[in-house]
């Protein structure tokens, strides 16, 4: 696994937000990624392990997830201030600008910035989002999101999440299912728990059920920049209908990876995954060299 260092910044309200920095060459842009919404900073291990090194790597916990602080407005858990946070990070770090890896919320975060700051954007990868939600997804998400479930062992919790999961990762062994616990949950004094601040789910629906929906504008500020949209074959959450028409709206920036077997969301140690973001970042780089 590679190496990182746990490093901090702080929200416009004060909070205290963590990243892990994995070191890469600081002549281009980062790799900058944001998770979904009840994940955090270790759902991109497999990029960092791929491309730290040749790329700097940047992995964020939003506000109320993993070492970030729990914001006590839970009004504040929506795109628009996650997107302050990390304009926020980018200026301390004196980024002009990132290739933006977004998986679900990360996604909408990275559509929101683009339509106020594409300039901070050399390319995106939208890891099963886009700008209309699957109302089946939101009402699935709805059933777990904000219940603070406790488990006594890891293998308790994988069996829980597999449980819950499995119609969507079909072909995920028990291996892939303690993966899946350790990223997500995190060992406490009162067993091992889901490792985000519950009262996101106060504002979920809100969020998942807002402008996102109705926001075309939102993605099409992507357009002139490599991107990449990931869409799981099984997802509830992007339909085929919307992947393809954003890859239409684009009009040729944009390529569409369906995964085979997977659900919401691909977890990106997939062999397609990999190599259709060895492509966006070759494709960024290109770019770089023109620009």
């Amino acid at each position: 696994m590679a190496s990182w260092t746990d490093r901090y910044w702080y929200s416009a309200e004060g909070l205290r937000l963590h990243y892990r920095d994995y070191e890469g060459p600081r002549d281009k842009p980062p790799i900058l990624c944001i998770p979904g919404l009840t994940r955090n900073a270790r759902d991109f291990e497999p990029v960092a392990d791929r491309y730290a090194g040749q790329w700097r790597v940047i992995c964020v916990d939003l506000r109320g997830r993993g070492l970030s602080e729990p914001d006590p407005d839970p009004d504040r858990y929506s795109p628009h201030y996650y997107v302050a946070d990390i304009l926020k990070l980018l200026d301390q770090e004196g980024i002009a600008d990132a290739v933006f890896f977004g998986t679900s919320l990360g996604g909408i975060c990275t559509m929101f910035l683009a339509s106020t700051d594409a300039d901070r954007i050399a390319g995106a990868m939208l890891n099963d989002i886009g700008p209309e939600i699957d109302p089946a997804g939101i009402e699935r998400i709805g059933t777990y999101v904000g219940k603070d479930v406790r488990f006594e062992s890891w293998e308790d919790a994988a069996s829980a999440l597999a449980d819950r999961n499995r119609d969507k990762f079909p072909k995920w062994t028990s291996a892939d299912w303690d993966k899946f616990a350790r990223r997500i949950c995190h060992e406490t004094g009162d067993g091992i728990r889901l490792n985000y601040d519950m009262a996101i789910a106060q504002n979920f629906r809100a969020v998942a059920e807002g402008p996102p929906g109705q926001s075309w504008h939102l993605f099409e500020a992507l357009a002139g920049r490599p991107v990449t949209i990931l869409r799981g074959e099984l997802s509830d959450l992007l339909s085929a209908e919307t992947a393809e028409r954003m890859v239409e709206v684009l009009h040729g920036d944009a390529e569409l990876v369906v995964v085979p077997d997977v659900g919401h969301t691909p977890n990106l140690e997939e062999p397609v995954v990999q190599a259709a973001m060895d492509r966006l970042l070759e494709r960024v780089s290109a770019r770089e060299d023109v620009l």
